[in-house]
């Protein structure tokens, strides 16, 4: 129990949308939240920071490097390309997966859901040790179907990744840009079209500059509402 508390205090998760209670919670005032954003009085911080909430949360699985065990790391990953399907991972170069997605160019992009956030932050706070984070986190592991890497199987989605392209970024960073070669997910999470159906799990975003996660919350739009269109994936 008292594991649990001190990895649940260095990011919160909070369900749904804010409500009054929950401003209270933060020591945010509703008469600040009243009005539109726009309105309200800006000012700098005194620290710059890459404030973008949200942010996907990702387990990225990779095979062991020199014979070491299979890595499950928290990185950051974004969207390159819809069609062909690319994405990107900044790997810092203390992180134990740099090395294995290094030496073999594949790793699986594991899309976590919120009843996993204890074991999802048993890895995140562990990521630059070498050890078996399955064991460490509880989480299974499974095996990819094209690439060889591993799988966790908690996650309903899983994203198979070969990379294309390595850019150093200074001071210690690493860009690896990849193709997704195969997507699959559990039954239930996309139609039968293919297209992913969002609140058939509960998935949870990391936001920037305060540390916490965040469930999706309440649909409120899709691409291309303003031209009439609704097919639109990515």
């Amino acid at each position: 129990m008292q594991d649990e508390q001190r990895v649940v205090s260095r990011r919160v998760f909070l369900a749904g949308s804010a409500s009054g209670l929950a401003l209270a919670g933060l020591g945010v005032s509703e008469d600040v939240m009243a009005g539109p954003v726009g309105s309200r009085k800006r000012s700098a911080l005194k620290e710059a920071g890459p404030m973008l909430p949200p942010v996907p949360a990702i387990l990225l699985s990779v095979k062991g490097k020199d014979g070491q065990p299979d890595e499950v790391s928290v990185v950051w990953t974004f969207v390159v390309n819809g069609s062909p399907p690319q994405v990107g991972v900044s790997v810092d170069h203390t992180h134990v997966a740099h090395g294995g997605i290094s030496e073999h160019g594949q790793f699986v992009l594991n899309v976590p859901v919120a009843e996993i956030i204890i074991p999802f932050d048993h890895v995140d706070m562990n990521t630059h040790t070498v050890g078996d984070k399955y064991k460490l986190s509880g989480l299974t592991r499974g095996k990819a179907i094209m690439v060889d890497a591993p799988t966790v199987e908690e996650c309903p989605i899983h994203l198979e990744c070969k990379v294309i392209k390595a850019v150093e970024l200074p001071p210690k960073r690493t860009l690896f840009i990849a193709e997704v070669v195969a997507t699959s997910v559990v039954e239930g999470i996309c139609d039968e079209a293919g297209r992913l159906k969002v609140a058939a799990a509960n998935y949870f975003g990391m936001t920037p500059g305060s540390g916490e996660f965040y469930t999706m919350g309440k649909l409120v739009g899709h691409i291309g509402e303003t031209v009439g269109r609704s097919d639109i994936k990515y």
